[in-house]
């Protein structure tokens, strides 16, 4: 019993930290320019295609930079030459244009690389025995990837609060024609830090790909739950968006490993359950999960457990 505990909480803050990885870009991209990316999810599918590509040519390392710097500069563009043109009549039209260059990345991505899925295999270096931790083997590439997912959070947060440019953008969040007049380019600014959250959701598919497979449904399996996030831990907060991915990552690790019945729950809660649902698992409603905690934060703080935001 306390092995299977111990192997649920490794494997449910490790998926949380994999959600957070991109999560992360999304609430940067949201944290300095007040847009919701609905094709934050497309480039993370993207980021796993080029990974691919490129680890099949030139190693899994290489694809590990190549790929987000890739990714990266087409965000980038896309914020430039795109959204930056519709960013004058409001959030509606920044919103539908992020809609649509979602299905033209997934289409995009079908006409490429077809519709089966492809697999991306554990580079060589992790295939060595697991690591032990509290007494429990557990694969070294997913430690691997729980250490990237800290080292990402370290590095949003010395970009924001410490460097040079975070300074400079958090002063123009509030004030940006001082600081324009101060001859900085501000635009500039906000293209390079969109690039950088998508090269952050693009660096999440070339990490997480190993995990599962890679196919253009992907985007649809996770953005859903990343924008769950991302509204739950507060629009715009880095720390909230942690936190809730740790609160979906393990609440729905838990749920799927769980054997316990709707039935069961009823009767421990002194409810007699509908006769249809008593058959119903707990394991069969994991899914559910993230939209469960996003309906309850909602209700009891409709800004999210860390939001400062309410403009959306």
């Amino acid at each position: 019993m306390a092995q299977m505990l111990v192997v649920d909480v490794f494997n449910g803050v490790s998926y949380g930290l994999l959600l957070f990885m991109l999560s992360a870009g999304l609430t940067l991209i949201f944290s300095v320019q007040g847009v919701l990316n609905f094709a934050h999810a497309s480039f993370y599918m993207l980021g796993a295609y080029a990974g691919y590509v490129i680890a099949a040519h030139l190693g899994y390392w290489a694809a590990l930079v190549l790929a987000p710097l890739a990714v990266g500069l087409a965000g980038a563009g896309c914020e430039r030459w795109l959204l930056r043109r519709v960013q004058a009549r409001g959030h509606t039209s920044e919103l539908l244009l992020t809609f649509g260059l979602a299905y033209l990345i997934a289409e995009g991505a079908k006409l490429v690389w077809g519709l089966a899925p492809l697999p991306a295999p554990v580079p060589a270096f992790f295939d060595g025995a697991p690591a032990t931790w509290l007494g429990v083997a557990v694969p070294r590439y997913r430690l691997f990837m729980m250490g990237m997912s800290v080292a990402m959070l370290v590095a949003l947060a010395a970009l924001l609060r410490t460097s040079r440019a975070g300074l400079v953008v958090r002063a123009a969040l509030t004030h940006r024609a001082a600081v324009e007049a101060l001859g900085y380019d501000v635009s500039r600014l906000m293209t390079g830090l969109f690039g950088v959250g998508t090269a952050l959701a693009a660096a999440a598919g070339v990490i997480g790909a190993p995990l599962a497979v890679i196919e253009p449904a992907m985007a649809e399996t996770v953005g859903s739950v990343v924008f769950a996030i991302v509204v739950i831990g507060g629009l715009g907060s880095l720390g909230g968006a942690l936190v809730a991915s740790l609160a979906v990552g393990c609440a729905q690790t838990f749920a799927a490993a769980s054997s316990v019945s709707l039935r069961d729950v009823a009767l421990w809660l002194g409810v007699v359950p509908p006769e249809g649902a008593a058959a119903l698992s707990l394991s069969q409603l994991a899914p559910l999960v993230p939209y469960l905690l996003l309906v309850a934060v909602l209700v009891a703080r409709p800004r999210g457990l860390f939001g400062e935001r309410s403009d959306a």
